[in-house]
């Protein structure tokens, strides 16, 4: 670890973005260092230099994945065992979506902030047996974490079988408790299911002690790893419920590992590993850069910004300025239509050179800025600028 925090200028230059762009859009697929990168890379030209004693001899994929998996599982507080590499977050819901017996008349309760590819995913499967899958509401502005679990109890019923929340949500950027949920639902015998897309790498994790059933996380976004890399997390009690996505020579093998959950959800057939594999030297330069400090920055770069901008739109923020409710992602409110607010994102890009989404709940529409270890205090104000000018 370096004595001295790195800067934003120093850490830009380990990143491949471009230059001429003002990006403040982390969180939708995160950007990857160089050395990450190039470690990445040096996985792949090993692979294609023999791919049969790479994938297939001596139990080469087994080893490598099991040596990759241990680091992230460190890393996040699990069992070296209790986790696999999927994807993307998307996959590895789906693996437990699907694997989930859900019948006539049963709930599948979430909350109204949620990400729509998984509202989809959920709709699409509860159609299919004749559940029900239910949005409770999540009122804004969020003034403590108890209003948030009071809220999203109130929609607890004796139909509730699986609770799936975000710890981090993707339209509104706000850390939900889900520590609190997934006790009381424990208690209940409600299945747990945790949406980490945007958790590792911008907080701290310990699945272990959280006690979720499921976990699904990317480590391409805030984990700085390549595109590709994520992970799913089953509480070693309930591994037995899950079912392979894809069934391939890791169901019933011939050559079985220590666990039936890894052999079934990790060999799905011939695919490039590298983002995974890639994932330690990710995790080691966020060791190697302090990112204790650096997430510390970047949240307090995030509060003077939403200072700024509420001052600009007049609309007071979401939540708290806390880190217990936002850390390097946060959702500023826009006194727009939906289609005035997404003529706006594409003018910041187009007139001004900055990547930043728009994203909505409901009727309500947000800038939602990303902070990240290369962004300064200059990003902000061409952002601010940016607004003023246009809004």
């Amino acid at each position: 670890m370096s004595n001295a925090e790195p800067s934003a200028a120093d850490l830009r230059a380990e990143f491949l973005l471009r230059q001429d762009v003002v990006f403040l859009n982390h969180g939708s697929y995160g950007a990857c260092p160089r050395p990450v990168f190039a470690a990445y890379q040096r996985w792949q030209r090993e692979l294609e230099a023999q791919p049969v004693a790479f994938l297939a001899r001596e139990r080469g994929f087994a080893s490598r994945m099991r040596a990759a998996r241990a680091q992230l599982a460190s890393f996040v507080g699990a069992g070296t065992d209790d986790l696999v590499f999927v994807t993307n977050t998307t996959t590895g819901l789906n693996v437990v979506a699907r694997s989930l017996r859900l019948a006539v008349g049963d709930e599948v309760l979430t909350s109204d902030h949620e990400y729509g590819a998984l509202d989809r995913t959920w709709s699409f499967l509860c159609a299919k047996v004749g559940a029900r899958y239910r949005h409770q509401p999540l009122p804004l502005p969020v003034v403590d974490q108890d209003q948030i679990v009071e809220a999203l109890w109130q929609g607890v019923n004796d139909r509730t079988r699986v609770l799936f929340l975000s710890h981090i949500t993707s339209p509104t950027a706000l850390i939900l408790p889900v520590g609190e949920l997934v006790r009381r639902a424990r208690e209940r015998g409600i299945v747990t299911v945790i949406d980490g897309a945007h958790a590792p790498g911008q907080i701290d994790l310990d699945l272990s002690s959280l006690g979720a059933d499921f976990y699904v996380g990317n480590c391409h976004k805030w984990l700085l790893a390549p595109k590709g890399a994520a992970f799913l997390y089953a509480r070693p009690q309930v591994q037995e419920l899950l079912e392979p996505l894809v069934v391939s020579w890791g169901w019933q093998s011939d050559d079985p590992g220590p666990s039936r959950f890894v052999d079934e959800q990790e060999w799905t057939g011939t695919r490039d590993p590298a983002a995974f594999l890639a994932v330690p030297e990710a995790i080691a330069f966020q060791a190697e850069h302090d990112w204790p400090a650096v997430r510390r920055r970047c949240h307090e770069l995030l509060c003077t910004a939403r200072e700024q901008i509420s001052r600009l739109t007049g609309l007071a923020p979401i939540c708290p300025a806390d880190p217990a409710y936002f850390a390097q992602m946060h959702a500023l409110p826009l006194p727009l239509s939906a289609s005035a607010a997404a003529d706006l994102q594409r003018r910041l890009l187009s007139e001004h050179a900055i990547e930043i989404p728009v994203t909505h709940r409901g009727d309500e529409q947000f800038l939602r800025l990303s902070i990240q270890a290369y962004n300064g205090p200059e990003d902000v104000a061409a952002l601010v600028q940016a607004l003023r000018t246009l809004l």
